[in-house]
């Protein structure tokens, strides 16, 4: 080979090299989750503070729309305001006019008044663990039939918790007047709080024996009528993490199983739980000031994140491409 061949293949893979390099390494999930939660969990963002929420609700938009998505605004007026649901979706529609079945991956994005809501019901951890899962799922292709929908509900804080004015009642009564064929409903709650001292993990009353006093684990929780749902979804997650996990279904008048979005789209007749790091029976800053991105636990919430991705997968039936 001529030299000055050798010598042009030698510059060409120094140029390789260096630009490799250069190459700035890819966040880390954790990275990740740590950033949404200081977008959107910094201060008060709720009906009381709109200029903050509106602050939230475009950074969720702004994010999924990066990761190509198509944003669906639901838009609704309550006491005044009007305010909204975010949704995204993949589907393999297969021909069909309508999904045979629907999965909804949610979480809210509201925080309580007073508190900036980090880790607080989902409204920084639950939704920065949605967005991610939304990136980490959008190159699987569902089998035929099968829509799975990415939702970021408004309004799940007091003063609207439990009723009409919560996004997710206004998103599931939505669902169920058009018919629509809602397999199962996951709700992401306070997933990024997790404690290795032992007596760190509170129950309600009647349940202290049955389950781990340490609280370094994420729960499956549901009311006894979706009893099935979280026993598939808990089964999954084991098998696909060792990340620890319990699962729960109980009577609606257990204190803490029905406190959430998952409880409207069970009223609307759809199985459905929420994931849960169990909130105030763990977490002292629940609904505080203190509810501070920096109380939050990122690289096991990552791992959770990544056992749920697994668990979407099983449950939703996706075939890879």
């Amino acid at each position: 080979m001529p030299p000055h061949f050798i010598k042009l293949i030698f510059i060409l893979a120094v140029l390789v090299i260096a630009t490799m390099a250069a190459a700035p390494t890819p966040p880390s999930l954790d990275a990740r989750l740590a950033h949404h939660v200081g977008r959107v969990a910094t201060v008060e963002h709720n009906t009381g503070k709109p200029a903050a929420l509106e602050d939230a609700a475009t950074y969720i938009e702004t994010t999924l729309a990066a990761l190509g998505y198509n944003v669906r605004r639901q838009q609704y007026g309550y006491n005044g305001q009007t305010v909204r649901n975010l949704e995204v979706s993949l589907i393999n529609s297969a021909g069909r006019k309508a999904p045979d079945r629907i999965f909804i991956i949610g979480a809210h994005y509201d925080s309580a008044p007073g508190a900036p809501g980090a880790n607080d019901n989902g409204s920084g951890s639950g939704t920065a663990a949605v967005l991610e899962l939304a990136r980490m799922l959008k190159g699987i292709h569902l089998s035929q039939g099968t829509e799975l929908k990415f939702v970021f509900f408004v309004n799940e804080e007091p003063p609207y918790f439990g009723g009409r004015g919560m996004g997710s009642w206004q998103h599931a009564s939505d669902l169920r007047a058009r018919g629509q064929p809602v397999a199962a409903a996951l709700i992401l709650e306070t997933v990024g709080y997790y404690s290795q001292a032992g007596g760190s993990q509170r129950y309600p009353p009647g349940l202290e024996n049955r389950y781990p006093n340490t609280g370094n684990f994420i729960a499956f929780v549901g009311t006894q009528a979706s009893s099935e749902l979280v026993r598939k979804a808990l089964a999954a997650f084991k098998a696909a993490s060792p990340f620890p996990a319990e699962g729960l279904a109980a009577a609606s008048y257990v204190e803490g199983v029905t406190w959430s979005d998952h409880t409207s789209y069970n009223r609307h007749g759809y199985p459905a739980i929420m994931i849960t790091d169990t909130a105030f029976l763990r977490y002292p800053y629940y609904h505080t000031a203190d509810d501070t991105r920096d109380k939050l636990d990122y690289p096991s919430m990552a791992r959770v994140v990544e056992g749920l991705a697994k668990v979407i997968e099983g449950i939703a039936a996706p075939v890879r491409m």
